[in-house]
């Protein structure tokens, strides 16, 4: 769908619903992680996050393997969940937050200059980097361990 929304506003995704499907098929995972920061200018998140719930939601009905699935969502370049709303947070190390740019690095529409930068024109490692560092922060001041940035995500029950 990505290609298509360049040129035209794709609405029927079926076909990417089912690739995704196939492709849940054949790893049978046990979690998986999906963009849940729909506040993305472009909508890409809100668009792969319904195809990736829509594809488990089918899969549920006929697949014992799903009951076990967990599908976590982590926040973007724009804004992190509130620390009450965080259910797994993942610490980082400096050496992690290093690793984790360079990922970053690798998606064309992520690197330099956000293409869709909305509000905010920090690049998105940037944002991302300060957007963990302040999550670890808030969760030193509650008392608990100090790490250099923290990945949150909460859970999407389906």
């Amino acid at each position: 769908f990505y290609d298509v929304l360049k040129t035209s506003a794709k609405t029927d995704y079926e076909a990417d619903i089912q690739q995704t499907m196939e492709l849940l098929q054949q790893v049978k995972p046990h979690q998986v992680f999906a963009a849940g920061d729909f506040a993305d200018p472009h909508g890409t998140h809100k668009v792969c996050f319904d195809i990736i719930l829509t594809a488990l939601q089918r899969l549920k009905a006929t697949e014992a393997w799903v009951k076990d699935c967990w599908l976590w969502l982590y926040r973007g370049a724009w804004h992190e969940f509130e620390i009450h709303e965080i259910q797994m947070a993942v610490p980082l190390s400096p050496q992690e937050v290093i690793r984790k740019r360079h990922a970053i690095y690798k998606h064309q529409s992520q690197k330099d200059t956000p293409v869709f930068p909305g509000d905010d024109a920090r690049e998105f490692w940037v944002r991302a980097e300060q957007r963990t560092g302040e999550t670890a922060k808030a969760y030193n001041d509650l008392g608990l361990a100090e790490y250099e940035a923290i990945e949150a995500f909460r859970r999407w029950e389906f």
